[in-house]
């Protein structure tokens, strides 16, 4: 089979031969005339790497109108880094086409330029759910001329908490002609979107490409030292019907973290070498049997353990031993399940990451240690869909009935929910509702060159980008010098926190976050400090503005406080 007994035109032939395509990949081979007919919704099962961008790229290219300077086609995928991988491909695809552009939106850099290539004229946004609701809401890109959705790593972006924000997306291309879905897994929540929103979709299933841990989907978090036990903590609240096991270096850190996430209330117990036999049967006996959530342990009494149905392995730490990590990682995704396996390392064990990458033979995807908000979110959702599915056709509730309806009688349903969701996450909501980001970002190769040089630059460097100073309060900048205080009135109340705000400035500003200084946030507004040179720039980018339907107020503060 070639690439033109696919029903590709010239022109894209003629780029997947300069490419070095020969043959279509399975995925390809299945996919690519399917979706050539530009009506037919499709749900593509298959793991990366099995050349899926090709498969729904080539038919968005031969498909869309290079004249129409609009977009025409959506990608949403889960990452930036995924987001940057299909723009590059499809550049390359398109090298043969004149007058197609293809732009980017994601999170974490600056709205305004995106905002500004949008603009422009574009046939094909590809772009991360957040960003793109954020341009939708904005009103900077139009989505009523979509004729093709392709939604990227599906089962990755409902992991990651984004259902609601792919059903709003699909409701904001209302004239699309057709849908594609392509995941590594077909989990219930992907076959409600699919039922939902896609008319009667073809569905192709191909294997993985590399077969070894092929039902196990390897991640990596950076965090710091002095966070790994907070980033745990998140990852196991972000992923609320978690079943797994942590994996420590030692019986002394199992035994510590097992009753540390015991006393804050976590069903989770420890299964180290000083524990009898009859204490290590009790432990195994509770968690086949589910009363616990967790188990951690270290790698040498994990030996033997043979549990169905783990969901999630987190190397707390990684092994000494490369290989140690091929039989963490078995320990889920088995007997045709799919599986997780995290793991939380420092910014000096990415060389470790790779080696062990080279050795099973399957890429690592590096994820952002959620933020508080998304865990919320993630809680909320888990809380709902359990509560919908709970079983009330048992007769024995019938007798409380009246009794209930006398009590709620003068209580209205949006208020039944604020109390009932207060009820359950009052103190979850307060814990995580200032969350710091937890992740440790990557100095640019400029410092990093400099820093190998000079090693004072990398003290200077440090002071100068230090994210909290003594009372705990952020900073983006150098954190003193020719600084002035602006008030804004916007705070924790409009469901802010700290990085989430200051992103929202830099977005809103096109400033770079060196020209900021300290934020102090309160619950109804906040204070920021901005170099003198750039206050001006700030206010009239965003005083006046409106963020969820009220206007924004931006001035000189000092005087307020």
């Amino acid at each position: 089979m070639t690439f033109e007994a696919l029903g590709l035109d010239e022109r894209l032939v003629q780029a997947t031969d300069a490419l070095g395509f020969k043959q279509p990949t399975p995925i390809q081979e299945k996919a690519i005339p399917v979706l050539l007919s530009g009506t037919t919704d499709l749900v593509g099962l298959a793991q990366t790497g099995t050349g899926k961008t090709a498969a729904f790229g080539l038919p968005l290219l031969q498909l869309i109108d290079a004249k129409d300077k609009y977009p025409q086609a959506l990608v949403v995928c889960p990452t930036r880094e995924l987001c940057m991988q299909i723009v590059n491909e499809i550049e390359l695809f398109k090298k043969f086409i004149t007058g197609m552009h293809v732009v980017a939106v994601y999170g974490g850099t600056a709205i305004g330029a995106q905002i500004r290539d949008l603009k422009r004229g574009v046939q094909i946004v590809v772009a991360t759910p957040g960003r793109l609701i954020d341009l939708i809401e904005r009103k900077a890109i139009n989505l009523e001329q979509i004729k093709y959705v392709v939604l990227d790593e599906a089962d990755e972006m409902l992991n990651m908490g984004f259902q609601d924000d792919i059903e709003f997306i699909l409701q904001n291309t209302p004239n699309r002609e057709s849908t594609w879905l392509f995941s590594a897994t077909m989990p219930p929540e992907i076959r409600r979107v699919s039922k939902k929103y896609m008319k009667a979709p073809v569905e192709i299933t191909v294997g993985k490409m590399n077969t070894a841990n092929k039902n196990v989907d390897h991640q990596y978090y950076v965090a710091s030292a002095q966070h790994r036990y907070e980033a745990l903590k998140r990852l196991i609240d972000f992923n609320p019907g978690i079943y797994g096991i942590i994996f420590t270096r030692t019986k002394a850190d199992a035994q510590a973290i097992a009753e540390k996430l015991t006393r804050e209330g976590y069903d989770i117990d420890a299964l180290h070498g000083d524990l009898t036999q009859q204490q290590r049967d009790k432990v195994m006996g509770e968690f086949r049997d589910k009363t616990l959530q967790l188990l951690i342990a270290t790698d040498v009494a994990a030996r033997g353990i043979d549990v169905q149905g783990i969901t999630h392995v987190i190397n707390y730490e990684l092994p000494d031993d490369v290989e140690v990590y091929t039989h963490r990682s078995g320990r889920t995704g088995r007997a045709g399940n799919t599986g997780i396996c995290m793991s939380i390392i420092h910014s000096r064990e990415i060389g470790k990451i790779r080696q062990i990458e080279r050795m099973v033979q399957v890429p690592f995807h590096k994820l952002e240690i959620p933020a508080g908000k998304d865990v919320c979110r993630k809680q909320f959702y888990h809380f709902m869909d359990n509560l919908l599915q709970l079983d009330i056709n048992d007769d024995s509730y019938e007798p409380y009935i009246p009794m209930l309806e006398e009590k709620f009688a003068d209580v209205s349903k949006e208020e039944v929910l604020k109390r009932l969701a207060a009820h359950e996450f009052k103190r979850f909501l307060k814990y995580y509702e200032n969350a710091e980001d937890l992740n440790v970002r990557e100095r640019t190769r400029e410092y990093r060159e400099r820093d190998s040089r000079d090693p004072r630059a990398f003290t200077e460097r440090r002071d100068i980008t230090r994210r909290r100073d003594t009372k705990g309060r952020e900073f983006g900048g150098n954190g003193g010098g020719d600084f002035t205080k602006l008030f804004v009135n916007l705070g924790t109340k409009d469901g802010f926190y700290k990085a989430s705000f200051l992103q929202f400035i830099l977005d809103m500003s096109d400033l770079r976050k060196d020209s900021l200084g300290r934020i102090d946030m309160k619950e109804m507004n906040s204070w920021i400090e901005v170099d003198k040179k750039s206050a001006t720039q700030m206010i009239r980018s965003i005083d006046g503005k409106k963020y969820k339907g009220r206007n924004i107020r931006m001035n000189e503060a000092d005087h307020r406080r």
